[in-house]
């Protein structure tokens, strides 16, 4: 039972969606611990199941020049991408169809919230993949960056979820067969500027915790820009013409930091075992 409400936060139903709401609001990395945060240099890694940093270092020495075009290694938001009650940005005002797909979702938390019993949130209550660009509003933890001669590739600890961002000159399909998890392809706007551009997310996705929605139109702007060898910021545009009037910012210039390559993750993947067994304990607790 150690560790439960770390490594489940999100398949729930009827009493397990109270659970849900639960972690959601009480979320070990909802908000750091108060304190300062230890330099990059006197971080201590345990050999096994790491949670990351519990929050952005103002010393990130020693720190250097970016590297050309580069992103590669593991980049920690310390847990301050994770969002349960919506993107951080304020939304665009909604279409009219935008406002009626929006009074269809009952969420957990944020603007839409209504009682536990009343949640359709398809990640909780059907178990469906969180999908894209929700893995970036909520719980946007650790991200590993890999390089290959067509793409890059990036791995989010959260669930454990990869995504291909081809980088070998291809456009974006026309009339995409929708996917949990978009079609990506990414440029370089300057040396230090990775440019990715996303479409053909499934609409039975959200967008975020508070259930804000989008449709089969939507466009999504990734700039992933490397501030120096140890810094990183990731700012998010959504453009979706049919839900809403403008595109507007969901994430602007969120922080990263580099830790080292050599960390190993605690794993953070939906159980419904594991969200009973927490429901269980909780009812035992009452």
């Amino acid at each position: 039972m150690r560790g439960l409400m770390t490594t489940t936060r999100v398949l729930a139903g009827g009493l397990l969606a109270a659970v849900l709401a639960t972690a959601m609001t009480s979320d070990l990395g909802a908000q750091a611990p108060p304190g300062p945060v230890p330099p990059l240099a006197e971080t201590k890694w345990e050999p096994w199941n790491n949670t990351g940093l519990r929050g952005i270092p103002t010393n990130v020495e020693p720190d250097g020049p970016a590297p050309s075009r580069d992103f590669t290694g593991m980049w920690d938001t310390g847990r301050r991408g994770i969002g349960a009650r919506g993107a951080q940005g304020t939304p665009a005002p909604l279409t009219a169809w935008g406002e009626e797909v929006s009074k269809t979702h009952k969420s957990g938390d944020g603007i839409r919230q209504v009682d536990v019993k009343e949640i359709n949130d398809p990640l909780s209550t059907l178990g469906d993949p969180s999908g894209f660009p929700r893995n970036l509003l909520f719980e946007l933890r650790q991200v590993q960056f890999l390089h290959t001669p067509y793409s890059v590739v990036a791995l989010h600890m959260w669930e454990k979820r990869w995504r291909v961002i081809w980088t070998d000159g291809r456009q974006l399909p026309v009339d995409p067969d929708p996917r949990w998890y978009a079609y990506s392809i990414g440029r370089w706007e300057d040396d230090f500027t990775f440019v990715v551009t996303s479409n053909g997310t499934d609409e039975r996705t959200w967008l975020d915790n508070a259930g804000n929605p989008h449709s089969d139109q939507l466009r999504v702007e990734e700039r992933w820009r490397r501030i120096s060898r140890n810094r990183l910021e990731l700012t998010v545009t959504i453009d979706d013409p049919k839900t809403y009037t403008r595109p507007w910012v969901a994430l602007d210039k969120m922080p990263f930091v580099q830790i080292p390559m050599n960390v190993d993750l605690i794993e953070m993947m939906n159980s419904a075992s594991e969200a009973l067994a927490v429901a269980n304990q909780f009812k035992g607790e009452k």
